[in-house]
């Protein structure tokens, strides 16, 4: 991957929107192309943090392990997003666990030498840290979406969530190309297997929803979003 398709790439970033070109040319001096292959580990969750990651194109998800050896899914990411999300800006090792869901390019920048970077060209960081600003006020609504609602509700706005991040839209319907297990579907909403294929059952028999292991198709999205509010 050349320079020069680095810097289209970062442009689109909303981390880098603001940055003049000679800014831009510091941070493409310390980013590295990365490829990660379907099913590789990218990090591990409580390993040391070296970098952070844009995904030029693919698809990631990060999970966190619990005791019992259970994932809780985190997120799934799609081109463009940065992970982990709070990367530059502190030194605690990495949150949760980043697997590549297909064949995956990014763009890795080591995080010592970038806070290097920070310390000497401090408006890059006044710039970013805006920005972050605004993805942990949209996290921390994420979060509160779910809380408190039944396992129906929660299914129904992860099914919202994932359409307006990742669908393709044709009308009413709209396509999600994310190969999803039911059981990746339940550790994303903290329920059990068995709870998400009555849930999926039910919505398949109503035909809100098609889904097999490499699509999720919604067959009327305005639907869904009604019968959330109804829950």
């Amino acid at each position: 991957m050349s320079k020069d398709t680095i810097s289209e790439f970062l442009r689109q970033v909303p981390l880098f929107h603001d940055l003049s070109q000679q800014e831009m040319d510091r941070v493409l001096e310390i980013a590295n192309p990365r490829f990660m292959s379907k099913k590789a580990i990218i990090f591990h969750e409580g390993s040391e943090k070296e970098a952070v990651y844009f995904i030029r194109d693919g698809l990631v998800k990060t999970y966190k392990t619990d005791e019992n050896g259970h994932e809780q899914i985190v997120a799934f990411l799609k081109t463009g997003d940065m992970f982990p999300h709070a990367g530059f800006f502190n030194h605690r090792p990495y949150p949760a666990t980043a697997e590549a869901i297909t064949d995956t390019h990014l763009v890795a920048i080591p995080v010592h030498t970038f806070e290097l970077l920070l310390m000497h060209t401090p408006s890059i960081a006044v710039k970013m840290m805006r920005v972050m600003g605004d993805k942990i006020m949209e996290l921390q609504e994420t979060i509160q979406s779910l809380s408190g609602q039944g396992v129906r509700r929660r299914v129904l706005s992860f099914l919202i969530r994932l359409a307006e991040q990742h669908g393709t839209v044709s009308g009413s319907r709209v396509t999600i190309d994310l190969p999803m297990t039911h059981q990746e579907i339940a550790n994303s909403v903290g329920t059990t297997r068995e709870t998400i294929n009555r849930v999926l059952n039910q919505l398949t028999k109503e035909n809100l929803l098609i889904m097999d292991r490499n699509h999720i198709v919604i067959n009327d999205l305005e639907a869904i979003k009604e019968q959330r509010d109804l829950e």
